[in-house]
């Protein structure tokens, strides 16, 4: 690949991260109880329960402790710095902050932890990514006002920014408002990414769903992040913000016309609305005949819209783990994977969660979001989640070595394409609770963490080889896979 087009001498390679999923330290100095705390460990044929009374005599919660983030990160950040990290992405927990989400008055033990922190990667010259919301919303406010189906979130949220803004306005460069924030296109992003709980739901994989309901959500979510752009950008004009998609890219299965047309159906919902509402600043017009079709009503006021459109971002991030097939065929063969599932490849692998593995779907992605968006693009999660075996104090974990290098390689071939791509984090820094079922057995990390489902453990780290190929990808700017 020596020919090809190298990647920019700036280009920030790094891993991600999220609070819930690693921070642990749950009801510490201060901190209240997130939706991520309420959720029970599970399998990928046990779905998560959501509990909302704690009973820890019953159920195990994983996030309680987690990987201990949050006594470990001067650790963890030194070995992010031995591998040679540019960029560092990790969320902030509204609830270490403002334990029930619509206080006035921020906790100062919260807003201590992130100071360090800061200051930690600073010494190493690692930038920060901040994502302000990661799964992470008050639980309070799913009591208050069922999360953010009601707008008065937009306010308690935007308080949170003001507060995060001034206080790290020297600190960080690079935020993204919401994480995946095109999940609440689909029935499983009522909790996890709004805080909505309906009656009737126990499990996080079978939800009572209201469209209505939860468009309305995702269009507050909308709102709340043009607001903090604008704000952010008053507070400091060198901020740069970013939306991040959950990109599931999406083929016709076969060559029927009625497959590409509902495969283009599906990828102007669930992949190009967000981005369209968020880079461009506007509503969509397929979007509007959707909820016209599907008699989904909500407000939508002149102000939010002229927020969206005075309010968008700077850059285009996105996770990307694999691809799905669509068709109208009843009978065709199903697979799995990160938030929606779908017809069957014959022509990919997958993994034993049964998420296909399709690197020049990566590639393929890179060159339509550069295409529709023309802004820089950051692939902030990208990453294998698979067993690992601790054999005489070392995990020789090829498998994930092979998917990583694969996608960079497509990667280095979408910048030859001409992407303008500026960024990588894969998922994830070390190993964390997997949010769709809870486990600790699902391991994504360059960073072994010696904890199990059960929680047992010493919370040790461990370099995987993963670590020190990762380590020589870094060094070389891409160039060693």
């Amino acid at each position: 690949m020596s020919s090809l087009k190298p990647f920019p001498q700036d280009f920030l390679w790094g891993a991600a991260s999220a609070a819930n999923q690693c921070e642990g330290a749950w009801n510490v100095e201060g901190k209240g109880v997130s939706i991520s705390d309420v959720m029970t460990s599970g399998t990928h044929k046990s779905p998560r329960r959501i509990t909302p009374t704690i009973d820890e005599s019953k159920y195990f919660y994983p996030s309680h402790e987690a990987v201990d983030f949050y006594h470990r990160y001067k650790e963890d950040i030194a070995l992010c710095a031995e591998m040679g990290f540019k960029i560092f992405r990790m969320s902030i927990n509204w609830t270490r902050i403002f334990p029930q989400g619509n206080e006035t008055v921020p906790n100062e033990a919260g807003l201590a932890f992130y100071d360090k922190v800061f200051a930690e990667l600073k010494k190493y010259n690692i930038e920060p990514l901040v994502t302000i919301y990661h799964n992470e919303n008050p639980f309070c406010l799913t009591g208050l006002c069922n999360g953010w189906q009601d707008r008065r979130c937009i306010d308690y949220y935007m308080n949170f920014c003001q507060v995060l803004f001034e206080r790290y306005k020297d600190v960080v460069k690079y935020w993204i408002p919401f994480n995946e924030i095109n999940c609440l296109t689909t029935k499983l992003g009522n909790w996890n990414h709004a805080g909505i709980l309906h009656p009737g739901t126990e499990f996080f994989t079978d939800q009572v769903d209201e469209p209505s309901a939860r468009f309305a959500a995702l269009h507050h979510q909308f709102v709340a992040s043009a607001r903090a752009v604008k704000l952010g950008k008053s507070i400091n004009p060198n901020f740069r913000f970013g939306t991040m998609i959950c990109h599931i890219t999406v083929y016709p299965l076969t060559c029927d016309p009625e497959d590409i047309l509902l495969t283009q159906q599906e990828d102007m919902l669930r992949n190009c609305f967000s981005g369209d509402v968020q880079v461009k600043g506007i509503y969509p017009y397929y979007i509007r005949r959707y909820f016209e079709r599907n008699g989904i009503s909500f407000e939508i006021t002149q102000q939010d819209l002229q927020d969206i459109k005075e309010g968008t971002v700077d850059f285009y991030s996105f996770s990307y783990y694999m691809s799905n097939c669509i068709t109208g065929q009843k009978n065709a063969a199903q697979v799995s994977g990160n938030v929606m599932g779908g017809a069957k490849n014959p022509y990919l692998k997958a993994t034993e969660w049964d998420w296909q593995i399709d690197p020049k779907g990566l590639r393929y992605t890179l060159n339509r979001v550069y295409d529709r968006y023309q802004v820089p693009i950051m692939v902030t999660e990208n990453g294998l989640g698979a067993r690992d075996v601790v054999e005489d104090g070392k995990i020789h974990d090829d498998y994930r070595i092979d998917y990583l290098r694969q996608h960079i390689e497509q990667m280095r071939l979408a910048i030859d394409d001409g992407v303008d791509l500026i960024g990588y984090t894969p998922w994830s820094t070390m190993d964390l609770v997997s949010v769709s079922t809870g486990e600790m057995a699902k391991r994504y990390g360059f960073i072994y963490v010696d904890r199990d489902d059960a929680g047992n453990g010493t919370q040790n780290r461990l370099k995987k080889d993963s670590f020190y190929w990762y380590q020589k990808v870094i060094s070389s700017n891409g160039e060693n896979l």
